[in-house]
């Protein structure tokens, strides 16, 4: 599938499309260093059609060139729109938004503009460059009207938990919080952690599923 921003090259993406489908759809975009190839992005995705959730991949313009440099933020946010948009045209009445990282970031800044979603899914918001805690990127998060998860490792040098949490305390009771024991920004863990990677990607997909389910009214698939 591929979709058109205006002003830019034809943007890649792909669906994943599961055999019964639950109602709900989510967009799924990547973090700044990676496309939707990822293989986090690309398991995940997997996990989530395989308990019946319809999920896009896409790529940011930038990613599509081959350039390490993000485009502009408004550039990204418009991106993020037109990638939504084609979902919603395939009769994806119920759509959450997120993905990783700077894609999650993007999609929080486009339900603050407006943009009607039934959820959103955060995993590894930046809430602040790594080394500069005080430089928080939290302004807009009381202006989204959607549910959020926020899926976070307890190591994740661009989230300080400590900080994220009088945070979502502001925006109330539309956040939810699923820390990642150990994890990283990418969700590796350590050996001492007591864990399997491929554990904590499982406990991703599961509470992930769990968010995506309850906006869509569907029964949890194990």
């Amino acid at each position: 599938m591929s979709l058109v921003v205006p002003g830019d090259p034809d943007v890649s993406a792909v669906l994943h499309a599961p055999a019964e489908p639950s109602g709900v759809a989510f967009v799924l975009a990547p973090g700044a260093g990676t496309t939707m190839e990822s293989p986090f992005l690309v398991t995940i995705a997997d996990r989530l059609a395989a308990r019946g959730h319809a999920v896009m991949r896409f790529n940011f313009g930038y990613q599509e060139r081959g350039s390490k440099r993000p485009d502009p933020k408004k550039t990204l946010v418009a991106t993020y729109r037109s990638a939504a948009g084609t979902l919603r045209a395939r009769g994806c009445d119920r759509l959450v938004i997120g993905g990783k990282s700077m894609g999650g970031r993007m999609a929080t800044l486009l339900a603050a503009e407006g943009y009607a979603c039934d959820g959103l899914v955060l995993l590894g918001y930046p809430l602040h460059p790594a080394g500069k805690p005080h430089e928080l990127r939290d302004e807009h998060l009381p202006r989204v009207s959607a549910p959020m998860l926020f899926v976070q490792g307890t190591r994740d040098p661009l989230c300080d938990l400590a900080l994220l949490r009088p945070v979502l305390a502001r925006v109330g009771p539309l956040a939810a919080l699923l820390e990642i024991e150990g994890g990283d920004h990418g969700f590796e863990v350590r050996k001492k952690d007591g864990r399997t990677y491929e554990e904590v990607l499982d406990q991703i997909a599961t509470g992930v599923a769990a968010f995506l389910a309850a906006r869509s009214g569907a029964a949890v698939r194990a």
